[in-house]
């Protein structure tokens, strides 16, 4: 039996799980929703939401990675207990994958455009209409937005097609680092702006009251939700970087490092957006609007504009990437577990797979825009069905799996979290992860819905 790849260092398993968990939605959702929930006063909310319920999962999505060596395609067979049938949600964990690529390969490609464009100059002199309409008309072209998407699907299954090691995971590593140099340069270019000191104060000054206006339930629910999402936890997108490495960390200790660079990014975007927000007087919108109409706006009334906005969207195809990239090689290996193909018969058969799935979302801004279920366009079908159901449903068999005894058991979960050096897992915990915890996720897939359909 061919052994199976590992990484070649431990900073690697931590900046390309960080790169799964660090996606858009740090960027362009985090610091709109700090903003509308009273600023510093909901991120120590979400903070305390990322430790008591992000934490506890993602250790126990890397254990049964670990624990089995196997992607979520088979690691529940190696683990259950004969004749039960957790590995049943293999199959969700699969799907669940594939549709996240289907819509973010797309918005990959978005931002992959935005970087050429913001580089060719093509918003210099643009008025704020003209902005909205480079928006309006690229996503109305089917060809532009299937050529970039499938260049996002190219770029992905063309690094892990290198391998674990000379792909995956040294080019993780740069485009991370790069990252993190560009949101430096990035921040400090923001925080000195004319003007800028009442977007930090906006940012920094935990606000009560305005959190108190929109309701503490509210505000709970948000961020509650947003520590949730971020993380790319319950369907074994995590788990397969669990596979690949050593047993000489202690999970929760690593689980603990991946969610502090993903929670630097949330927080750092939160200090570029808000002074360049602020400094051009502009409030910050949430979703497409701020990333491709409100900053390019920014960047055109900004001296160096254009270099700026070409660095932000370099900035924003890295972290894009980063993610595709974690969650390609989960797909890759659900097909070398299951079919025992080879990683370059992997890649070429889904390599194809993918792209012609990624078809709808592309040209649902199009071709297929008439094609509607309850307000929502293909692009938010497909985010619906990964964050608000697949994501809290998966991850709350990952969490019976690993408490219960008709699944792997406390033991046997509790052996592997706390087998190498670092942080452990508290036995103390375990009332709270086995009765309470499951409540918190059910809250959430249920309040989802609720702000989804009800609100």
């Amino acid at each position: 039996m061919k052994e199976r790849e590992k990484f070649s260092s431990r900073l690697g398993f931590i900046l390309i799980s960080a790169g799964c968990a660090i996606g858009l939605g740090n960027v362009w959702r985090f610091p709109y929703i700090t903003g509308l929930y009273g600023g510093a006063a909901f991120v120590l909310i979400y903070l305390l939401f990322l430790v008591i319920f992000g934490l506890p999962i993602m250790a126990m999505e890397f254990s049964v990675g670990r624990a089995s060596r196997k992607s979520a395609a088979l690691s529940f067979n190696e683990l259950e207990p004969q004749g039960t049938k957790w590995h049943i949600f293999s199959y969700f964990a699969i799907a669940g994958n594939y549709l996240l690529m289907m819509f973010y390969t797309t918005i990959c490609g978005w931002m992959i455009a935005y970087f050429f464009k913001m580089t060719k100059g093509e918003f210099v002199g643009a008025t704020p209409e003209t902005v909205g309409e480079i928006f309006s008309s690229f996503t109305a072209q089917p060809g532009s937005m299937l050529f970039w998407m499938i260049v996002s699907v190219v770029i992905g299954f063309g690094i892990c097609s290198l391998g674990l090691q000379k792909g995956v995971e040294k080019i993780t590593k740069f485009m991370m680092s790069s990252l993190f140099v560009v949101m430096i340069v990035l921040l400090i270019r923001a925080v000195t702006l004319p003007g800028a000191g009442p977007g930090l104060s906006f940012y920094l000054k935990p606000d009560f009251g305005k959190m108190m206006e929109h309701g503490f339930f509210e505000v709970v629910s948000a961020a509650m939700g947003q520590a949730f999402f971020t993380l790319s936890i319950g369907i074994g997108s995590m788990a397969i970087f669990g596979s690949y490495i050593s047993k000489d960390r202690s999970l929760m200790g690593e689980s603990l490092s991946i969610m502090a660079l993903d929670t630097t990014v949330a927080i750092l975007s939160g200090f570029i957006i808000f002074p360049t927000c602020f400094s051009f007087g502009v409030d910050p919108e949430s979703g497409p609007n701020l990333v491709f109409i409100t900053l390019p706006n920014i960047f055109n009334n900004m001296v160096g504009g254009r270099i700026w906005g070409s660095l932000f969207f370099i900035f924003m195809s890295f972290a894009a990437l980063s993610t595709v990239v974690a969650v390609f090689e989960n797909i890759l290996s659900f097909a070398m577990d299951l079919f025992g193909w080879s990683r370059k018969k992997a890649v070429l058969i889904n390599s194809i797979l993918l792209t012609v799935l990624s078809v709808p979302c592309a040209l649902g801004f199009n071709v297929l825009s008439n094609i509607n279920w309850m307000g929502m366009n293909i692009m938010d079908i497909e985010d619906f069905i990964v964050s608000n159901n697949l994501l809290p449903l998966g991850s709350l068999v990952y969490l019976f799996f690993c408490v219960s005894r008709y699944g792997w058991g406390w033991d046997n979960f509790m052996a592997e979290v706390n087998t190498g050096k670092g942080l452990k897992f508290p036995k103390w915990a375990r009332i709270y992860v086995t009765y309470i915890l499951p409540l918190v996720v059910l809250f959430v897939f249920v309040q989802g819905y609720i702000s989804k359909f009800f609100s």
